[in-house]
């Protein structure tokens, strides 16, 4: 937050505040201040000694003059250095005057934790890392002092695992320019507590898990608990009237974002809300292909508004902030002139004036992720807003980006973690760009459409659709980690997390920042036998996306074993359909439940899920389950036919997946058109159009005559050579076979026209079999 914007009343009652972080290495002070500065109101400066002499190693005397002149700015000030012995801070805390309060956050926590942390780590701003570390600690450790109030400190705070830092983080975080927090110590009764056991008592549990990093997130009520304790643990003489002294518990007052809002400007209701608010995940993206590119303003503008309308159902406190540099700017005139039409919240979508790269440190407005119009090489340059992100992210962005992906398609979107080290993520808070590629209409561009509008819609509705899911896919590895961190399960009701595991690898958002693992959105690694699952919440079908993530039969050998926690929605809904009511599509006796694939892979796609316990996929199918079959090939067969009824041109395949990924048997009914902006990758393709897929008519067969269905399970079907499911012409890539197959009108092959494996309409029976 800029202080230009707090007005001049404010602006003499503003409550400054100098905060020492008091911990070794690998405590996580750098961490807290970088959390608490993306999610507060309050201006902040963060006063790092490890890079304050032009990204070196600087003085104390370098950081009490930045301190000074960031206080007369009237920002508050982070003080991340160790500050480890009382005459580390005593300069420090001669800077409360004339009513600036100094307080200390100690990071208290076991010293394994800090060596474990600091040892493993690499990049690091103070190159302390690697086997030195352990010694420097160490040393540090034995001589370490517990700051008391008889320094001078107002208030101490002390930390001793990661729920105390979450809270503290939560606390600082929710501090208008005009808050402030009580005097006193918290968190830890003895300010004279000895200091913790020394490297050699606990060196060989060296190898134990690290300290996870505090959430991007405070945890619900964490603020009001934190609020809870410090009555409870608040010194004598500090009443109940004195905490958050300054505050109020309705905010709404409170001058928020500089932002061209889509509607009213945004409110914050509670301590609680606002906490959550100010922390919501927030996506930034420039209009895509509208620049250089020269795509007609007011049919962008239209796409990026139905595109966002999309996605609003998905959004619950996350969101969406379309920005341009100029208030001039005509696409976002368009943009808030058209949603305002559509009655979008503004909570959850706005546009803001302002530079992408600076919109933190300039204008007060918190995004972790940020969108790059790239060009398809992904290399930096071309002006714009390509050239602005590549040069404020630093060299890190292009090798990271250069690790994942060489070149783009335009309509798909590259998932980039960006390290640590990057100056868009220490000074801004960005902790991922999302490069996406649109169309272009410039003919002095590559790859020109030459004007042909009914493909360059499309395809800038495929970008916005990519970029938007992985946003939401970041969301939910966020959510993932916060929820494993703290041993407690994901919330599987927020439409905004439902089904976007497959969309978030396992290295997609690490919690150190490292590079590796970003991905084209939706690109899939296999996660075999590790116990991992592409879709863990929501009504979506994970072996839709072609990932060979099968368990039972391959690492259990047992039919109801070795299913992830996450990897059982299906199971729950076919079980429960009563309780999803809004998502269920048809529910007969106790036989089958008819649901919408939520990532569908064709114009029409729906799932038949059977409702007997124990069938969890194919290979449990048995004599005894042929008449269940019989029913659910019915079922489909019955929904096949009712869409033909509102398009006879569509064409029919039934089948299931020889080993999915999650549990329940299920049904697909998919459309052969296969246009679907979730249709990216070769697993996706290969999934359905290989041996891996069986025929429902097929398996009705086999079980009849033997018992059981023949299982395709062979994982170099997924891999195989991508070809056209009517001329089987190979293709190099999937952007090459979705472009042929939209024009494709050949016969299907003789295989697939036999045993009616293929529902369509009577009228297309014999001209187009």
């Amino acid at each position: 937050m800029d202080t230009d914007s707090i007005p001049e009343e404010e602006k003499r009652r503003v409550k400054l505040i100098v905060v020492l972080l008091v911990g070794p290495p690998g405590s996580g002070k750098s961490t807290f201040c970088n959390h608490v500065m993306r999610a507060s109101s309050r201006p902040w400066v963060r006063i790092c000694q490890d890079t304050i002499n032009n990204g070196k190693l600087g003085t104390r005397a370098q950081c009490l003059k930045n301190a000074a002149r960031a206080l007369k700015d009237e920002k508050s000030v982070f003080i991340d250095r160790c500050n480890l012995d009382r005459d580390q801070r005593a300069e420090f805390v001669k800077l409360a005057v004339s009513g600036i309060d100094v307080h200390a956050v100690v990071l208290d926590l076991p010293a394994q934790v800090c060596i474990s942390r600091s040892v493993k780590r690499t990049a690091h701003e103070g190159n302390l890392q690697g086997g030195k570390a352990a010694a420097v600690i160490n040393q540090m450790l034995q001589k370490k002092e517990l700051p008391k109030l008889s320094e001078g400190l107002a208030r101490i705070t002390f930390c001793q695992n990661n729920s105390d830092v979450q809270d503290a983080i939560c606390a600082y975080s929710a501090l208008g320019p005009t808050e402030t927090l009580p005097g006193g110590y918290f968190g830890q009764k003895s300010p004279d507590a000895k200091t913790q056991l020394g490297i050699l008592k606990f060196l060989k549990k060296l190898d134990g898990p690290a300290y996870p990093r505090p959430d991007l997130c405070c945890p619900e009520g964490s603020l009001s608990n934190h609020i809870t304790q410090e009555m409870q643990t608040r010194p004598e003489g500090v009443g109940h009237a004195s905490l958050l002294s300054g505050t109020h518990l309705d905010l709404k007052d409170r001058k928020h974002l500089a932002a061209e809002s889509v509607g009213a400007a945004v409110a914050l209701n509670s301590i609680g809300d606002c906490a959550a608010f100010d922390n919501a995940p927030t996506l930034a993206f420039p209009s895509i292909s509208t620049a250089d590119f020269q795509f007609d303003l007011e049919k962008a503008s239209e796409i990026i508004v139905e595109t966002v309308l999309e996605y609003a159902n998905k959004l619950r406190n996350f969101r969406l902030v379309l920005v341009d540099l100029t208030h001039k700017s005509k696409i976002l005139s368009l943009v808030k002139a058209k949603a305002a039409q559509k009655n979008i919240n503004s909570n959850k979508f706005f546009t803001f004036v302002g530079d992408i790269t600076r919109l933190f440190s300039e204008g007060g407005l918190h995004c972790n992720v940020i969108a790059n119009a790239a060009n398809w090489r992904l290399k930096p340059g071309g002006g714009g807003v390509n050239e602005a992100i590549f040069t404020a992210a630093g060299p890190m962005l292009e090798a990271a980006t250069k690790e994942q992906a060489k070149s783009l398609t335009p309509g798909r979107a590259l998932v980039v973690p960006l390290p640590s080290t990057s100056p868009l993520f220490s000074r801004e808070g960005v902790t991922h760009v999302i490069h996406v590629l649109g169309p272009n209409m410039n003919g002095q561009r590559p790859n020109c459409l030459n004007n042909n509008y009914d493909e360059g819609c499309k395809v800038l509705k495929e970008a916005y659709s990519s970029l938007f899911e992985g946003f939401l896919s970041i969301i939910f590895r966020t959510e993932l980690m916060s929820a494993q961190r703290n041993g407690k399960k994901l919330r599987t009701d927020q439409p905004e997390l439902q089904g976007h595991n497959d969309k978030f690898q396992e290295n997609g958002l690490s919690s150190d920042q490292k590079t590796k693992g970003a991905i084209i959105y939706e690109a899939e690694k296999n996660q075999k036998c590790k116990g991992y699952s592409k879709y863990k919440v929501g009504l979506v079908d994970a072996d839709s996306q072609g990932g060979k993530e099968h368990q039972d039969l391959e690492c259990d050998g047992g039919a109801a074993k070795g299913w992830d926690i996450w990897a059982q929605s299906l199971y729950h809904i076919a079980m429960h359909p009563e309780r999803h009511e809004n998502d269920v599509l048809e529910s007969f006796c106790d036989v089958a439940v008819v649901i919408n694939d939520l990532y569908p892979k064709a114009k029409r796609h729906v799932l038949v899920l059977a409702r007997m316990e124990g069938l969890d996929h194919l290979a449990d199918v048995h004599q005894e389950h042929l008449q269940l079959l019989k029913i659910i090939h019915e079922t489909g067969i019955r929904w096949a036919e009712n869409f033909l009824q509102d398009d006879a041109s569509l064409i029919f395949r039934l089948g299931y997946h020889s080993a999915p990924s999650m549990r329940q048997l299920h049904l697909h009914v998919i459309s052969q058109d296969f246009d679907s902006v979730h249709l990216k990758h070769k697993k996706h393709w290969n999934s359905f159009n290989t041996a891996f897929f069986r025929d429902s008519a097929d398996v009705i067969e086999e079980v009849s005559r033997n018992g059981k269905a023949t299982l395709r399970d062979d994982e170099s079907l997924l891999s195989a050579e991508l070809r056209c499911h009517r001329c089987r012409s190979a293709h190099p890539n999937m952007p090459c076979l979705k472009l042929h197959i939209r024009k494709c009108q050949a016969p299907f092959p003789p295989p697939l026209l036999q045993n009616d494996r293929l529902v369509q309409a009577p009228t297309k029976a014999s001209a187009n079999p």
